[in-house]
């Protein structure tokens, strides 16, 4: 009994994080009027919480390992407490961003510490695939429960109050995290690397860069900078690591056909998820005209269906293997989005909202069946380092998946944007659909072509995620062995 009150915990975290990851896409249009950001720092605004996470995570994880998941994690919700206070009250946007950058670093605490406790937790292999589903579950419905909490927050309050829900959710980790939680660590991990942990970051942290700068429209001297760098530091670090008595990541690892390719896939469909999602709450309050609330109600069926998948996770692994059934969640998942990007059009919002329905239930099954190839392949004293691993995967998809898809949005919009001559307000409608509707009147022919061109956009760029979502089912069904480990999801 104690374990699955300690996963409750595990799974309040998690599902707190997920949430906090997407919570602030339907306030974006308040930020937009009350904070003034320009269209660069609403992508960092969204984005830099995500880059923080994958840029530590593998240090992280290893700082779990070597001084304690639960004291970890325990530390991590503090300071992410802390940091929701200053973003909650964050008086322009460059704090804004800041207290984003230093809650993705408390994040990155607890991320790994999550998993790497289930790991040790439950030591029976199907009670910790069903653990796995539970927590993969909170991790995939969370984004999707995000725009509904801040809906009804925004309803009824400002913006910042979107953070001010942290404060208690924390109190209750912290309390009963230190009653609950068993302590663990890696007995044998040997002294904190830190040259190995500078060279994981100088390995992520410029690639993500580069990404940003290249969907930018920018690629020149500094750009190519930072190419070097990256594979530089990668190299460096996988150098290192395979010389290393108490390597951060054990290399040959990825030799392991399940782990890799669950790690990939992992990336891949929570790059296409995530760049769908980030302009899909806008699209509902700006395109459609929905108040906040009512535009996280309508992403509610994708939030039930990720939770539903782990009703069927067990019957499907069993029957197709682990590769194929992957495959088959990813093709469900990039047929709901290539409806959504069909239906944006469509005149009723309800055929969209009926079309997360297969979204939510694909990534909730492929979520589950890829984080247990990825922890389910290491002992259990590295179960930090394994974490750390796939939740840099899927951070890094999400992250990259707003750089990317986030950029190409914009690019498109701006292609497609043809102003009437002589049309007032051209310089608000050219930055972004949401700024043309916080300064322009509702019958200007700017903003009307503003709308027609940002629904376009946005039609593109969900095919774009689709197409992504497909190359991961591909993978899927080539990379990911067809093991039939009897797990049972749901009893």
């Amino acid at each position: 009994m104690r374990r699955w009150l300690s996963l409750a915990v595990l799974t309040g975290a998690v599902l707190l994080l997920a949430i906090d990851s997407t919570v602030l896409y339907l306030a974006v249009p308040s930020l937009t009027r009350d904070l003034d950001p320009t269209a660069t720092q609403v992508l960092w605004i969204g984005d830099i919480y995500s880059l923080a996470i994958a840029g530590l995570l593998v240090t992280m994880g290893n700082v779990a390992d070597r001084i304690g998941r639960k004291k970890l994690l325990l530390i991590g919700s503090a300071a992410f407490g802390i940091a929701s206070i200053v973003a909650a009250f964050a008086p322009s946007a460059e704090v804004l961003i800041a207290a984003r950058l230093v809650l993705g670093i408390a994040g990155a605490t607890l991320m790994p510490s999550t998993l790497s406790l289930i790991r040790n937790i439950f030591t029976d292999p199907t009670e910790r695939t069903r653990a796995i589903a539970i927590w993969s579950a909170a991790a995939a419905s969370g984004i999707a429960l995000g725009p509904i909490v801040g809906g009804v927050l925004l309803e009824h309050f400002w913006w910042g109050s979107v953070f001010l829900i942290n404060i208690p959710v924390m109190l209750v980790i912290l309390v009963a995290g230190a009653i609950l939680l068993p302590e663990s660590k890696n007995p044998d991990s040997g002294r904190f690397d830190l040259l190995s942990s500078a060279l994981s970051m100088l390995a992520i942290v410029p690639f993500v860069a580069l990404i940003k700068r290249v969907a930018g429209g920018t690629f020149d001297l500094f750009a190519a900078a930072l190419v070097i760098a990256s594979v530089v530091g990668a190299w460096l670090f996988i150098r290192r690591q395979r010389r290393s008595s108490h390597p951060m990541i054990e290399v040959d690892l990825f030799k392991n056909g399940a782990f890799s390719g669950a790690v990939v896939v992992n990336f891949i469909s929570v790059f296409a998820m995530s760049g769908a999602l980030f302009f899909f709450s806008q699209y509902l309050q700006l395109a459609r005209e929905l108040g906040p609330l009512e535009a996280g109600l309508a992403q509610l069926p994708a939030a039930l269906a990720s939770m539903a998948a782990i009703t069927v996770v067990g019957m499907l692994l069993r029957r197709l293997g682990r590769g194929r059934a992957i495959a088959l969640a990813l093709t469900i998942g990039a047929v709901g989005l290539l409806l959504v990007g069909t239906l944006e059009q469509a005149e009723s919002v309800l055929w969209v909202v009926f079309a997360l329905v297969p979204l939510g239930f694909g990534i909730g099954i492929s979520e589950t069946l890829s984080v247990d190839a990825v922890v389910s392949a290491v002992p259990s004293e590295k179960a930090g380092a394994a974490s750390s691993i796939s939740e840099t995967a899927y951070e890094l998809g999400g992250a990259l998946g707003i750089a990317i898809l986030g950029s190409l949005m914009t690019v498109l919009y701006r292609a497609q944007l043809v102003l009437p001559a002589g049309s007032e307000g051209s310089e608000a409608a050219r930055d972004s659909l949401a700024r043309a509707m916080a300064e322009l009147d509702a019958s200007s022919p700017a903003l009307a072509a503003a709308h027609d061109a940002f629904v376009a956009a946005m039609q593109t760029t969900t095919f774009v995620a689709a197409g992504v979502m497909a190359v991961g089912a591909l993978l899927a069904w080539r990379l990911i062995p067809n093991s039939r480990a009897t797990v049972d999801a749901h009893g």
